[in-house]
């Protein structure tokens, strides 16, 4: 196997590979960014390894399955959540694979992108929010065909995708807060629970649902979140790491709260006498919180399905069990919380996606501070 290097610009150089002779002979070429012609010979190393190996695939061969099956292979599985990749492997068998699959992938071009997005827009059963998710994974996985020098272009970064609006988070306010206390009273204890640990610390369901007694602290009003629990189809209930490395956290919880948490272990621990040699959950300080009736997790949708119910019930505004996440967050922001500490407190990666989600809150706490300043400055008017 035969292998040159020519230059082809600045900090850039061509590799070509031959092998066979005659009328069976196959050259193939990789253009490679490199700033010294030894790197580039290192990345020519690379390219007849890879040639020489099992699983190459000529590029004039690759199809975009072929492409989309190495990419969860070999990047999506190792690297993401698992409910991640279960939605990405959805948006791909449902829309993208039907349209792109038979294409080979580095005969895409823009206008199939776009052709892709009108067919969805077509469809009529897709917002243009809703289409933003297959732009996003197009735009990844053809990122990723550039970074891996199979492709040297993106053509979805050279199409706009439908325009977006930007979803307003709804929340609750403090008028729907009170009416929402007052319709908990007599509910169960479990599920009371749930919604006002959610409504005090602003934890995502999985981190709820993740949570076990060992991450309370009733001496000092604590709760750790370390881990998450998710479901999915064909693997139930798991536990798995927190979304982001900020998301391991300690948070104070109001003592109210507390007491109420404290009266929902009492609950389990009777609930485990009970079950005797039928109870799943082992040591109860290893027992997660919010448990079925025999000690193993709860499923991580029902506490949504609850709230939906019981708001229905009640004649309550509706919003999900996400939501009291909003909720919590935008009393914070309007109660003063600075937004590193909101930011922090909500596990979020940077105050930049705080900022991003809570926008709507901000203005309306900035129109507060404007109200209070002008009580500073020009109060003596009032006299």
């Amino acid at each position: 196997m035969a292998g040159s290097i020519e230059k082809r610009g600045k900090n850039k150089y061509r590799l070509t590979v031959s092998i066979g002779s005659g009328k069976n002979r196959k050259r193939y070429r990789r253009t490679v960014e490199c700033k010294t012609k030894s790197q580039a010979e290192k990345e020519l190393a690379k390219f007849v390894a890879e040639i020489e190996g099992d699983n190459f695939i000529e590029p004039s061969k690759l199809t975009f399955k072929l492409y989309a099956n190495k990419w969860l292979d070999d990047y999506a599985r190792p690297n993401l959540a698992p409910k991640t990749v279960y939605e990405y492997e959805r948006l791909l068998e449902l829309r993208i694979l039907p349209f792109f699959g038979h294409m080979k992938l580095n005969k895409i071009k823009p206008i199939h992108i776009l052709d892709f997005y009108k067919a969805l827009q077509r469809e009529g059963t897709l917002s243009n929010n809703s289409i933003m998710h297959y732009h996003r994974l197009l735009r990844k996985m053809f990122n990723d065909a550039v970074k891996w020098q199979i492709l040297n272009d993106n053509p979805v970064v050279r199409v706009d995708p439908p325009a977006t609006t930007k979803p307003k988070a709804k929340y609750y306010d403090e008028e729907d807060i009170d009416k929402l206390m007052k319709a908990l009273e007599g509910e169960p204890t479990k599920y009371v629970c749930a919604i006002l640990v959610t409504m005090a610390s602003g934890f995502r369901l999985g981190e709820l649902m993740g949570l076990q007694w060992k991450h309370i602290d009733f001496k000092n009003n604590t709760i750790e979140i370390e881990q998450s629990n998710q479901y999915l189809p064909g693997e139930g209930t798991f536990t798995k790491d927190p979304k982001n490395e900020n998301s391991n956290r300690i948070i104070s919880i109001p003592e109210p709260t507390m007491r109420i948490l404290k009266i929902h272990e009492t609950n389990e621990k009777e609930k485990m006498l009970k079950c005797g040699e039928l109870w799943e959950g082992g040591d109860f300080q290893n027992n997660f919180i919010f448990t079925q009736w025999n000690g193993k997790p709860m499923h991580p949708g029902t506490p949504s399905k609850w709230f939906s119910q019981f708001i229905e019930r009640k004649g309550l505004k509706k919003i999900t069990f996400h939501q009291l996440r909003h909720t919590s967050a935008t009393m914070l922001i309007h109660a003063g919380l600075n937004i590193r500490a909101l930011s922090a407190r909500l596990g979020h990666s940077n105050t930049s996606t705080t900022l991003n989600i809570y926008s709507h809150a901000l203005k309306s706490a900035d129109k507060v501070a404007a109200e209070k300043m002008k009580d500073i400055m020009f109060g003596s008017e009032k006299k």
